[in-house]
């Protein structure tokens, strides 16, 4: 299948009921105002137009394909491009840096966290969300029934994507050394912590969004619930 036609797919994807769940759960941590906001691989500019309904939003997208699909119902700043256009913001610019599920497919991350310190003002904030193994086992092993593919991320193998190929996943441990000396852990949550294991016909019942997303925000913060979700989605601090 080619480019095109895999974005296609995922442009389908997030408008079912699970991907509307997914941007729900996140934006719920997103509670800015009249911000100056940085979306680094903004995709189909879904969260940047979320968040340009009350703040002054720049995004940055480099995949020509998705930026086609480009929702813009609020006014922002599109730029297509990659880690050279952050090299081009001058200093201390922005209040919050959004980056969602981006470093998987990025070589030089310690690159891109300089980067993000350097345009973030003081006390800035760097909203990340990034895969978790463990949960990405989890639904290979019990939603998909796919026993092989689990065993092959428990040793360690690189993750598929059916849409953009090989994701490169970084543990959390990781992170924490890529933000050493530039970035603290304000708060951590997991996203898709029971979802990824349901059954998508049970998806599609009317008040099924609506009690998920009671049930994952009551749980998104407790360590045995989180440790096992799909996603971790971690607001960083920026270090003066």
């Amino acid at each position: 299948m080619d480019m095109k036609s895999n974005i296609q797919n995922y442009w389908n994807t997030i408008n079912m009921p699970w991907g509307r769940l997914f941007y729900k759960l996140v934006w719920n941590h997103l509670d800015y105002k009249d911000k100056n906001i940085l979306d680094f691989g903004s995709g189909f500019g879904i969260t940047a137009d979320f968040l340009a309904g009350n703040n002054n939003v720049t995004a940055i997208e480099h995949n020509k394909d998705m930026l086609s699909y480009r929702v813009c119902n609020n006014n922002y700043k599109q730029v297509i491009g990659s880690v050279e256009e952050l090299k081009k913001l001058p200093d201390n610019c922005f209040d919050v840096v959004i980056c969602h599920n981006v470093l998987e497919y990025i070589e030089d991350r310690h690159e891109v966290f300089a980067e993000f310190h350097r345009l973030l003002k003081n006390n800035g904030e760097l909203s990340i969300v990034k895969h978790n193994k463990p949960g990405k086992v989890m639904q290979k092993a019990v939603f998909e029934n796919n026993i092989s593919t689990a065993i092959e991320l428990l040793n360690n193998k690189d993750a598929v994507s059916a849409n953009f190929g090989i994701i490169k996943e970084y543990s959390d441990n990781d992170l924490d050394n890529y933000i050493k000396n530039k970035f603290i852990t304000r708060n951590k949550y997991g996203v898709r912590i029971f979802f990824a294991l349901q059954k998508n016909e049970f998806k599609e019942e009317a008040d099924w969004l609506k009690n998920m997303f009671e049930i994952e925000t009551m749980a998104e913060q407790i360590p045995v619930f989180r440790d096992i979700a799909f996603f971790h989605h971690i607001i960083l601090e920026r270090l003066v």
